[in-house]
């Protein structure tokens, strides 16, 4: 596999969206406005009654932002604009009426983290560490912030967000991020399938009204994302980040 792809696959009314990029599956803007598409298209689906949110291959569940995108930005509404791609994917799934499972197989870095943090359900495999980078990038976790904050709370969120070292799956168990860690990918899938094939036959009225409590008091991030997307926009086009990815990509970090 050498192309990025966002895909949506249905099987017995459980949508599987699957998302990759060969740098460890990064993010670059194209596929998060794919992501945010396929998650809605999913969410509107009479077909599907719950979501399962899943990346390809083994080495990383998401990288987060694409450091060849962000070394490109060169204004502040291109910033703006490639951080508002997070904000769009947090807010689909957020704003889905249907339990979104993530499967997390591998590493989650950045907005890898966001994306585990605003799933209903997340099981994961062990290794599957977190980091939150970006304050090393002279940024912060600005967009996937509200998300990973309301799901682990203020302190652990600001414990990975100032120290910014892996965290194992345990911790993250632990705090709350991942419903339950599986020691082999067999485990991980057959659990995934399972609760999916599970909640697959459980009443959409209900579960649409349960997602409705579950949002509660998230109701401004329609607007919060988009703002915190503008302070990260204005951010990376600093010296600092600039610097810091070009040694990163020279190997110096």
């Amino acid at each position: 596999m050498n192309e990025a792809f966002v895909r949506l696959e249905i099987h017995d009314k459980v949508g599987v969206v699957t998302f990759f990029h060969p740098k460890s599956n990064s993010l670059p803007g194209e596929i998060l406005n794919k992501l945010a598409q396929t998650i809605t298209q999913a969410s509107d689906n009479k077909l599907i009654n719950v979501i399962v949110l899943r990346s390809e291959g083994d080495k990383a569940f998401c990288a987060g932002a694409s450091f060849d995108e962000l070394i490109a930005i060169d204004n502040f509404e291109q910033g703006k604009e490639f951080f508002s791609g997070f904000a769009k994917v947090i807010n689909a799934m957020r704003n889905s009426d249907k339990f979104i499972i993530t499967r997390v197989q591998a590493k989650a870095v950045g907005g890898g983290v966001g994306l585990v943090a605003a799933s209903d359900y997340a099981l994961a495999m062990q290794g599957a560490a977190i980091k939150l980078s970006e304050f090393d990038l002279g940024i912060g976790p600005f967009v996937v912030g509200p998300a990973v904050e309301r799901k682990i709370g203020t302190t652990a969120f600001a414990q990975i967000s100032i120290d910014t070292q892996w965290y194992n799956e345990t911790w993250a168990l632990n705090k709350g991020l991942y419903a339950n860690v599986y020691y082999s990918l067999d485990d991980l899938n057959n659990a995934v399938t399972e609760l999916a094939g599970r909640l697959s036959k459980m009443s959409p009225d209900a579960t649409m009204e349960l997602k409705k409590i579950f949002r509660q008091g998230t109701e401004n991030w329609d607007t919060l994302l988009f703002e915190r997307a503008e302070i990260s926009g204005r951010l990376v086009l600093s010296d600092f980040t600039k610097d810091f990815i070009n040694n990163f990509k020279l190997g110096k970090r």
